[in-house]
C-alpha cells in the first residue's frame, strides 16, 4: 500500500510539473484581477503535463476552470465565511477562487497565484445576486473533495467513436458508484454549481409544436473548461496585456524596435524584416504596400 502511495505522489508531481518555457503574457492580470466579479468563471491556459493532457483531449487552449469567489469579507452567509476560512488562512482581503486541481483536490487559492498566466473571465450573463450566492455556497460545500484522476481517462474515452471501443473501455461518466460524490475535477464542479440554480451552460434546446420550448441540462461531468467559453449564456471578457481599444489606433502598438527572436521563437513569429517583405507581396498586379494604401487614403470608408 505504502508503494502505490509512493508512486501515484511520484507521478501527480510528474504531471504537475510546469514547462520551462515560459511564453509572454497574453492577459493584463491587474486589469483581471480589478474588474473579476464574484461567480466568474476564470478560464487558465496552464503549462504542466496534465494541462497538455487535457487540452489534446478537449482540442481546446483552456485546461483549467476556476470559480472566482470575492474575498471573505464578500459572502454575506456566515457560516460559508467559517467553512472558507478553515480552508484558507491568507488574508481576509485575498481575492479568492475555489478549485478542483490535481494533487490538491478541491480547494481554495489565493488569484494572484495566477499571476502571469493566459487567463480568461466568463461570466454568466444575467445571473442575480442571490443565485450567484448560492453558486459559491454549492461550490464551498465541495471544499476537501479528491480530484477525480479516472474521470479524465473516462472524458477521453468519450471522445471516441463508441461503437469501437470494446465494452470494458467504454466511458463510465454516468454510471454511479459508492465513492463517486467523494471526487470531483474542476469543470464538472463548476457546471454543478451552476445547475444547482438552472443556469444554462450548454443545455439541449427541444421544440415541441405542443409544449414548445424545453431545456435539458447537460450531463455536468461532460463539462470542460472550453465550454464555458463556448457558451452563449457566459460573456467572453479579456484584457489582453496591450490593449489598443484605449488608444486612438491599434497600429501605435510597438511593432518596431530592437528586439531578436530567441530558440524557437523564430519559427512561429516574425521579424520586422519579415514584415517588410509580406508588405511588398502584389496582389493581381497591384502593388499592395503601406504607402500605396496611405497615397490611396485607404484607411477612411468611401464616401
Amino acid at each position: 500500500m505504502q508503494l502505490v502511495k509512493t508512486l501515484a505522489s511520484w507521478l501527480t508531481n510528474w504531471l504537475m510539473q510546469e514547462s520551462q518555457d515560459i511564453s509572454s503574457p497574453q492577459c493584463d492580470f491587474e486589469r483581471i484581477r480589478h474588474e473579476v466579479k464574484p461567480c466568474d468563471v476564470l478560464l487558465i491556459e496552464g503549462r504542466s503535463r496534465v494541462s497538455n493532457v487535457i487540452k489534446q483531449i478537449t482540442q481546446s487552449p483552456w485546461s483549467h476552470a476556476m470559480l472566482y469567489i470575492g474575498r471573505v469579507h464578500d459572502i454575506e452567509d456566515d457560516r460559508v465565511r467559517e467553512i472558507i476560512k478553515e480552508s484558507y488562512d491568507g488574508s481576509p482581503d485575498e481575492q479568492l477562487v475555489i478549485e478542483s486541481e490535481l494533487g490538491f483536490g478541491t480547494v481554495v487559492h489565493p488569484l494572484s497565484r495566477y499571476e502571469g498566466n493566459h487567463l480568461r473571465i466568463c461570466r454568466p450573463n444575467g445571473l442575480s445576486y442571490g443565485d450567484s450566492q448560492k453558486v459559491v455556497h454549492y461550490a464551498v460545500s465541495r471544499l476537501g473533495l479528491d480530484y477525480d484522476v479516472r474521470h479524465i481517462l473516462d472524458l477521453a474515452r468519450f471522445f471516441f467513436p463508441y461503437a469501437v471501443l470494446p465494452r470494458r473501455w467504454r466511458s463510465s461518466l454516468f454510471e454511479s458508484s459508492p465513492g463517486q460524490e467523494t471526487k470531483t475535477v474542476c469543470s464538472s464542479m463548476i457546471a454543478e454549481a451552476f445547475s444547482f440554480i438552472h443556469f444554462p451552460i450548454l443545455p439541449l434546446v427541444k421544440l415541441d409544436s405542443q409544449h414548445g420550448v424545453q431545456l435539458f441540462q447537460r450531463n455536468p461531468r461532460l463539462c470542460t473548461p472550453r465550454d464555458f467559453d463556448y457558451s452563449p449564456y457566459f460573456r467572453i471578457i479579456k484584457y489582453p496585456f496591450l490593449d489598443y481599444t484605449h488608444h486612438s489606433d491599434y497600429k501605435l502598438l510597438p511593432w518596431h524596435g530592437h528586439g531578436a527572436l530567441e530558440g524557437k521563437e523564430a519559427e512561429f513569429y516574425m521579424t520586422p524584416s519579415k514584415i517588410k517583405e509580406l508588405q511588398q507581396v502584389k496582389i493581381d498586379g497591384i502593388n499592395v504596400t503601406g504607402t500605396d494604401l496611405l497615397s490611396e487614403n485607404r484607411d477612411t470608408p468611401p464616401s
